[in-house]
């Protein structure tokens, strides 16, 4: 135990470098501020486009309310129109249909076939109310 021990130096306090602030809290809060920027930027970008879109609709309804009532109105027509070519049809089968050349010759000229008489009745009022053909 008469070992040489190894002489200790005098404790010093050994000296820690000086913890500076990271730079990286100043990124970490710039990037923040960077974001909420960006944000508020994307935030008033939509708020223009959906000014913009509520102006196009309050121009364009106006005009597709109108077109619509249009196109029922045109939609009637058809229908009435249908109805009339399918009588003008109709007339005209009739019209050439050579079984009834006779009845339509008589309908429209008001000709009468020499053994038959045109009936005419009159109301007590002096107005004709049809008129008739018979055979004798």
């Amino acid at each position: 135990m008469n070992a040489f021990q190894p002489s200790r130096q005098p404790l010093q306090p050994i000296q820690q470098p000086r913890t500076t602030p990271r730079p990286k809290r100043h990124l970490r809060q710039r990037s923040h501020q960077i974001m909420a920027i960006e944000t508020t930027v994307k935030i008033g970008v939509n708020l223009a486009i959906l000014g913009a879109t509520a102006s196009a609709l309050t121009q364009l309804l106006p005009y597709h309310w109108s077109q619509q009532e249009r196109l029922r109105e045109v939609r009637t027509e058809v229908k009435i129109m249908e109805g009339r070519v399918s009588n003008l049809q109709a007339e005209f089968v009739r019209n050439f249909d050579p079984r009834q050349t006779k009845t339509i010759a008589e309908q429209q000229g008001y000709r009468f076939a020499p053994n038959q008489r045109p009936i005419v009745l009159v109301n007590q009022d002096g107005k004709e109310i049809d008129v008739i053909n018979s055979l004798p």
